[in-house]
């Protein structure tokens, strides 16, 4: 495929949804956890749940009944107006979604049983403010090291060159300095074979891996050069790589 031709699929793929990852087809070997899973094996059905950066609610909606109430805020007016639409269509009754600042949580002191943020910047005070006692906090987020080889082959990126593990310890930190008196954490780091360009090319226009990608002519030449570096049977391969932190008050 030459640079003209990724263009066309730079500009095919951008008019996609872009929320809607489901139609990629990429295989992952080696995740260790489904994040919203973990969540439900820390909480009650008699628990009231705080969603941080729930976006459209895809991947919250499919646990809210097996809760008392959930809540989800986004700060993003139009992600949460897309996640009031797909409660309407799913016809719960008991989620609420707000335009809101994780910094600036409106809602009562010691409200919360369970909170989650996943792949969302959180302000670990509020967390502590608006969780009782006994609470539990719990947050998966994107390790510097994620999608190393795209980052390496682009010399730019999310978080490149920083050492890796320093969000994870910064918000260790944070937490216990407010209070967190058992903080857990765990990390994975799984293979992961995009099966088609397309599929490469959604990623690095809908997510920021590569910060504006597509902006310059260059990035065509270089996604064209890592697609044929790192082809295999299985796919265009690069890493994911997670942590997730269960943090008890």
């Amino acid at each position: 495929m030459n640079r003209i031709e990724y263009n066309k699929f730079y500009e095919m793929v951008g008019n996609r949804n872009v929320w809607d990852f489901s139609s990629l087809q990429v295989t992952h070997e080696g995740i260790e956890w489904n994040f919203y899973e973990e969540v439900m094996k820390k909480s009650r059905k008699t628990d009231v749940l705080l969603d941080i950066g729930a976006g459209g609610g895809e991947s919250l909606l499919p646990i809210v009944s097996s809760l008392l109430f959930t809540v989800g805020i986004d700060i993003s007016s139009s992600m949460v107006e897309t996640a009031k639409n797909n409660v309407a269509e799913a016809n719960l009754a008991n989620v609420r979604f707000f335009q809101m600042s994780s910094n600036d949580i409106q809602f009562p002191d010691d409200f919360f049983d369970v909170i989650s943020c996943r792949h969302a910047p959180f302000n670990s005070s509020e967390i502590a403010r608006v969780l009782r006692d006994g609470g539990i906090f719990l947050t998966q987020q994107v390790s510097e090291a994620d999608k190393l080889n795209i980052k390496e082959a682009f010399g730019r990126g999310q978080s490149y060159g920083e050492t890796d593990g320093t969000l994870k310890e910064k918000y260790i930190r944070e937490l216990k300095e407010v209070g967190f008196s058992k903080v857990q954490s765990f990390e994975y780091n799984a293979a992961s074979y995009y099966h088609r360009t397309e599929d490469l090319i959604f990623l690095l226009k809908h997510t920021p891996i590569i910060p504006g990608f597509g902006q310059s002519q260059r990035d065509f030449d270089m996604v064209h050069h890592f697609i044929e570096d790192n082809r295999t049977e299985k796919g265009i391969f690069t890493n994911t790589k997670r942590f997730i932190l269960i943090a008890e008050m």
